[in-house]
């Protein structure tokens, strides 16, 4: 399906530019568009060389194995075909998590860490697989608990109520989950893609291909023993961690406001502890940490440098439709239509852009509550639109880029009814208590 959008949007764009007389921006749009796909790649770079690095020192200590056996109960509802204490369970649940609590940054890196564990068990390359396929759909959902970014925005643009939209954040977000997980669910039953389903590796210690400490050895060795002292000074660490953390929760209430200072703690203390958690841990348990951090930062360099043919046509064509007109030509055939459940026409484009980009729905939101006002209706829903959905594909191309996946079978739709859902719960929310 992705092949078709992608053929359909980019003969689209061309003819539309042709009538309309937008060719020369069309163009520009083409060349502009590849170098910001490059760009993007490379500023990834970093990001992913440095998590990934984190990961590896999570799974050399065995945190991986630990928390893939918390989990599982409940994730092998979701992946039945993933063998319990898989990595992939893992790092799909720090992915999950990541986005739950806004920390976008540390999301990326997990979740193509995820997507690379997930392949392992996929037996015919390249083509994405039903597990693949409910992972993105999930991811694309946009699960959020603290949509920190968005009110941070609000908050800039003189909102009396910029956490307003968390409620109607969760609400709508837990709408697209749901969605996300039964379209992608009965997706994968249709005769059309149950026909093009892979097979599966079913991974063992004994298989031929499965070498002990493997990524591959769902069944690991026990992680090294811990050592008394380290963790002593561990629990240490954190006492003084929580302390800080107080003392600056009570100077910051002095002049902040009791949501404020919980929403600025949450934003820019979490990530920090994240780090400090993987650090600390592999340390107790006597991971060379430095070491395994460079090897595993090793990877995000490959990584980027596969994504970046994926983000380049994403990208390309997104910025073609743009510029040639069509985005708004959509919008003035369905205005009409989306009246009737609630939308207004100044929240549209915001609604049509945020699957497509994520910094240029970015710029629709803030220039439409910056028009309208960030505490009117219209400024509610754009917001809202922005905490509770994601860019759908560009998180296609950048998870399914690092594995070279080109078949991607019922991901598209599954993911695209999750963002409908997403926009039409969010519309119904903000107009229920705002309206």
């Amino acid at each position: 399906m992705l092949n078709s959008l992608f053929i359909i949007i980019a003969l689209s764009s061309v003819l539309l530019a042709a009538f309309t007389g937008q060719m020369q921006a069309v163009t520009d749009a083409m060349l502009t568009s590849a170098r910001d796909a490059v760009n993007l790649a490379l500023g990834l770079v970093g990001v992913m060389a440095f998590f990934l690095g984190l990961m590896r020192i999570a799974q050399d200590g065995g945190l991986m194995t630990v928390l893939s056996r918390v989990v599982s109960p409940f994730m092998r509802i979701l992946f039945p075909s993933i063998p319990v204490g898989s990595p992939a369970m893992s790092a799909m649940v720090l992915n999950i998590s990541a986005n739950m609590l806004g920390l976008g940054n540390a999301a990326t890196p997990f979740g193509i860490k995820a997507i690379e564990e997930l392949d392992k068990y996929n037996g015919q390359k390249g083509t994405a697989t039903n597990a693949m396929a409910l992972f993105l759909a999930i991811n694309t959902a946009g699960l959020a608990l603290l949509p920190s970014g968005i009110i941070g925005v609000r908050a800039a643009l003189g909102s009396a109520n910029a956490a307003g939209i968390w409620i109607p954040t969760w609400f709508a977000s837990g709408c697209a989950t749901v969605m996300a997980i039964t379209a992608a669910t009965l997706l994968s039953r249709l005769p059309r893609y149950r026909a093009t389903e892979p097979s599966q590796i079913n991974l063992s210690p004994t298989s031929s291909s499965v070498t002990e400490g493997s990524d591959h050895n769902v069944n690991q060795p026990d992680a090294p023993t811990p050592s008394p002292p380290r963790r002593t000074l561990a629990a240490l660490f954190w006492v003084a961690f929580f302390l800080l953390a107080a003392r600056d929760f009570y100077i910051r209430l002095a002049t902040d406001g009791f949501g404020d200072v919980i929403r600025d703690m949450l934003s820019f203390w979490m990530l920090p502890a994240l780090v400090a958690v993987f650090l600390l841990y592999g340390w107790v348990r006597r991971v060379r940490v430095y070491e395994s951090l460079v090897e595993g930062a090793k990877e995000g360099f490959q990584v980027a440098l596969r994504i970046i043919p994926f983000l380049v046509a994403i990208l390309v064509v997104i910025g073609m439709f743009r510029a040639s007109g069509g985005l708004d030509l959509i919008i003035g055939l369905i205005a009409p239509v989306t009246h009737i459940f609630g939308m207004p026409a100044e929240a549209l484009p915001m609604a049509l852009l945020r699957p497509l980009s994520g910094s240029g729905a970015l710029a629709v939101a803030s220039e439409t509550m910056n028009t309208h006002g960030p505490d009117s209706l219209v400024g509610y829903m754009v917001s809202t639109y922005q905490g509770s959905t994601e860019t759908t594909f560009y998180t296609l191309a950048v998870y399914f880029g690092a594995i070279g996946v080109k078949e991607t079978r019922h991901t598209v739709p599954a993911c695209l009814l999750a963002d409908i859902t997403g926009i039409l719960a969010a519309t119904f929310i903000i107009n229920l208590l705002f309206g």
